[in-house]
């Protein structure tokens, strides 16, 4: 075999049609979207209508809700640690923490920290400081000789506001309750006499 002989299988590459090229070709003129209409027409995405129906996606109920308090860890699992830990990439003899764990490319995203999981088996004795650990994976990890150390992950510093004085400004200003008094009081008092 050489290399100009190297071809996919047949079948394996299906060519594009090319439409309104012609009647010959079955998919000439109107390039088989039918007549008129709005789906004749370019730029119409119909998605999920169905004519004025309600549709499915509004028919079927709603269920569960986004926590917005809930913490967003990168996970990973102690069987995984014990791949790198062989292969050299991870130091066991250090201490393996959050920081160490995206050198390598272990974990990816978490913004809250990183939370080890159980699956998989470790034999290394490794010191691990993480910010959360899933009771079969501390476990694991004492079994093999180690230890888990649980660190509270880092909360962002509330932003403060630069010039205290613009907020006591914006507090001096007549609130809307104020202006809408005003507004009536104006509208209460005698006309004046004209002279």
């Amino acid at each position: 075999m050489k290399l100009n002989d190297i071809r996919d299988n047949d079948g394996a590459r299906k060519g594009r049609i090319r439409v309104g090229r012609g009647i010959g070709s079955g998919k000439g003129k109107t390039s088989g979207r039918g007549q008129k209409g709005q789906k004749a027409r370019s730029g119409v995405a119909i998605k999920g209508f169905e004519g004025g129906q309600m549709p499915l996606h509004m028919r079927l109920p709603k269920r569960g809700f986004n926590n917005p308090f809930a913490k967003d860890y990168a996970e990973v699992n102690v069987g995984m640690v014990q791949k790198f830990i062989a292969a050299k990439k991870l130091d066991a003899k250090k201490d393996i923490d959050e920081a160490a764990l995206r050198a390598v490319g272990l974990v990816r995203g978490g913004k809250d920290g990183v939370r080890l999981l159980g699956k998989g088996e470790i034999s290394a004795k490794a010191k691990f400081v993480v910010t959360g650990a899933t009771k079969g994976a501390i476990a694991a990890i004492e079994k093999a000789g180690g230890s888990v150390e649980v660190i509270a992950a880092a909360q962002p510093e509330p932003q403060r506001s630069k010039k205290p004085e613009a907020a006591l400004k914006l507090s001096l200003l007549p609130s809307q309750s104020m202006k809408r008094r005003l507004r009536a009081a104006r509208q209460t008092r005698p006309p004046r006499p004209s002279n």
